[in-house]
């Protein structure tokens, strides 16, 4: 399971139906609205709390 960097949820990645690429990885989203918030501005969800 991965884990969607916008609201943490658990994503199957063999299911996921949104992905994007940043910097060389894939990130899985379980929404359109989570994939549409990161690839605004990535470096926001990915910074450690």
């Amino acid at each position: 399971m991965a884990v969607d960097p916008v609201c943490k949820m658990d994503v199957d990645e063999a299911s996921a139906k949104y992905t994007a690429e940043y910097q060389g990885r894939t990130y899985y989203f379980c929404a359109p609205g989570c994939k549409k918030l990161f690839e605004r501005d990535p470096e926001a969800y990915l910074k450690e709390p």
